[in-house]
């Protein structure tokens, strides 16, 4: 019995303000529905982090401050996104980072996001390895592939690109490696910062004498401190964990100085 190839998916790409989904933020989310092997529809939007942007990323990227400050907040494009992406296969390029993020953004919301993807990475390790790099940049080098790396949208059209060149080289060899399969990332929903350390973080910028402005909905943003965070908080955007750490920091940087409460 033969083995379908699967034409019809959706492909993504994010970026994001790190590589670590359990610390770092989104910022763009890009893809494309593609049907019968040809791009059929896009979807592409920044994402407000909460936070300024590190300098790497926007040298990486091209994406500064000013893109993301009026963005929604991944709570209010995720619906958007996941309707967009309906039950159709995900595909992607290291798939499982992309993946990762958004899970964690459907957790945070109690929502769920499980899905069947296809990585072009793991297909690129099988049948390229003797290449020195398979990275998304590099193998469209190769293929002789257009992108302007690391925007969301480009980098996902450029992985369908890549994804029906590794179909028309390799899926005669191996079809079994362009199946979808189940994606699997654990992770932990966490809650928003408490009232209790919201508090004591403006008690501690205000005894340290930190830089603060007013963010929206009545938020503070937190100026970068050296030695503690080098991109600007917005205070009610932490997660419970994400604003223990930042009173840590502060504490162990500036010292307790008499402070009765803590996190």
């Amino acid at each position: 019995m033969s083995i379908q190839i699967p034409m019809n998916y959706v492909v993504f790409d994010i970026e994001t303000t790190g590589l670590n989904p359990k610390y770092e933020k989104i910022i763009e989310i890009g893809a494309a529905r593609v049907q019968n092997g040809e791009v059929a529809d896009t979807f592409s939007t920044f994402v407000n982090p909460g936070r300024s942007l590190p300098e790497r990323i926007t040298q990486l990227t091209g994406i500064y401050d000013t893109d993301v400050i009026n963005a929604p907040y991944i709570e209010d494009v995720f619906d958007a996104f996941t309707a967009f992406v309906g039950d159709d296969i995900l595909l992607g390029h290291n798939l499982i980072f992309d993946y990762s993020f958004v899970k964690k953004a459907a957790v945070n919301q109690k929502k769920k996001f499980e899905r069947k993807g296809i990585d072009t990475l793991r297909i690129a390790r099988r049948f390229l390895s003797d290449l020195e790099s398979r990275n998304l940049s590099f193998l469209c080098d190769y293929y002789q592939i257009h992108l302007e790396a690391h925007r969301a949208l480009n980098d996902a059209l450029a992985t369908h690109a890549l994804y029906q060149r590794l179909v028309a080289s390799f899926a005669d060899k191996e079809a079994e490696l362009f199946l979808p399969r189940e994606l699997v990332y654990n992770v932990k929903k966490e809650g928003p910062i408490t009232p209790r350390q919201y508090e004591l973080l403006l008690k501690l910028a205000k005894q340290y004498r930190l830089e603060t402005y007013a963010g929206e909905a009545d938020s503070i943003v937190l100026k970068p401190v050296a030695k503690v965070t080098a991109d600007s908080v917005d205070l009610k955007r932490l997660t419970k964990n994400e604003a223990s750490r930042l009173i840590d920091k502060l504490l162990s940087t500036f010292g307790r100085s008499n402070l009765s409460s803590s996190n």
